[in-house]
């Protein structure tokens, strides 16, 4: 690990710092004793991706920064937003950029190619979907009631812990040897959607049903609960063009860069029914 002098009181900017990785990564840092900025609309140093204006507070004083776009890489605007966020960057004198990508999206690959020529010292994460998915936000209410509707049939992801993207974005920001690496980033195996709701429902001890539903069935029930246009777009491009095969394969990123294995979707499962988050909400009409 870089080794702060004592004098030494740059911080890391994470941006996204209050979302799933990002958070991670923030705590990290701070047991490490490395100062943290993050990154958000909420932060008391106001950061946003769509106000350029807000950038150069956030930045100030800066040695490397996270680099974490939301909603997704893959939406129309995002590449050349990050392109002139890392330029912006080092301008200010940043030397170390970790960007958070997207594996098997082409607006993520054209975001990724903008970024390497920041002039920044850069590390790349290309991550398959995220295990916390089932648990933190998006698929958790579906879990709970008993069923997960998707429009995607038995395609196999090899879905990635979000603790492992943060194992690998804390050694690429504080150890030497990752500039200029693309990691992809996924878990040890293959998955189908159904197979992992039959993972997760033993462990809590009832039925957790899959159901392959068409897009348009999927898209009206997003907009029905108050969805945008923009996200709604994201999330038919990732399920009708992502989720569509192209991913079928395990990669070894998170081996090379942190010389280990990555975890397993059983630990996260074993890990998560301990917490509760799964557990079935009371029905408050039977109160």
């Amino acid at each position: 690990m870089i080794k702060l002098k004592n004098d030494q009181k740059e911080p890391v900017l994470v941006t996204g710092g209050t979302g799933k990785t990002g958070r991670r990564l923030a705590e990290r840092l701070e047991a490490a004793g490395i100062p943290v900025r993050i990154g958000s609309r909420s932060a008391e140093i106001p950061f946003e991706w769509e106000k350029a204006d807000t950038w150069d507070a956030a930045l100030e004083g800066v040695s490397a920064a996270y680099v974490a776009y939301f909603p997704d890489l893959a939406v129309p605007g995002a590449a050349e937003i990050v392109e002139a966020f890392a330029k912006r960057a080092v301008a200010k004198g940043v030397t170390r950029l970790v960007l958070l990508s997207g594996r098997g999206e082409e607006g993520a690959e054209r975001a990724e190619k903008l970024f390497v020529g920041s002039g920044a010292d850069w590390t790349i994460l290309r991550a398959d979907w995220f295990f916390q998915n089932f648990s933190e936000a998006f698929f958790l209410d579906a879990i709970r009631a008993g069923e997960l509707a998707l429009p995607v049939g038995d395609v196999r992801e090899p879905f990635v812990d979000v603790d492992d993207i943060a194992d690998v974005a804390f050694a690429a920001l504080t150890e030497r040897g990752h500039e200029g690496k693309l990691y992809t980033l996924t878990g040890p195996r293959l998955m189908s959607f159904p197979e992992m709701m039959r993972e997760i429902g033993a462990a809590c001890g009832r039925e957790i049903r899959f159901k392959q539903i068409p897009v348009e069935t999927f898209v009206e029930s997003a907009r029905r609960e108050g969805l945008d246009e923009p996200m709604i777009g994201l999330l038919r491009e990732l399920f009708t063009e992502v989720l569509d095969g192209r991913n079928e394969s395990v990669a070894d990123g998170v081996k090379q860069a942190l010389g280990r294995p990555p975890r397993d979707f059983s630990d996260y499962v074993r890990r998560t029914v301990a917490t509760g988050v799964w557990n079935v909400a009371p029905d408050a009409d039977a109160v």
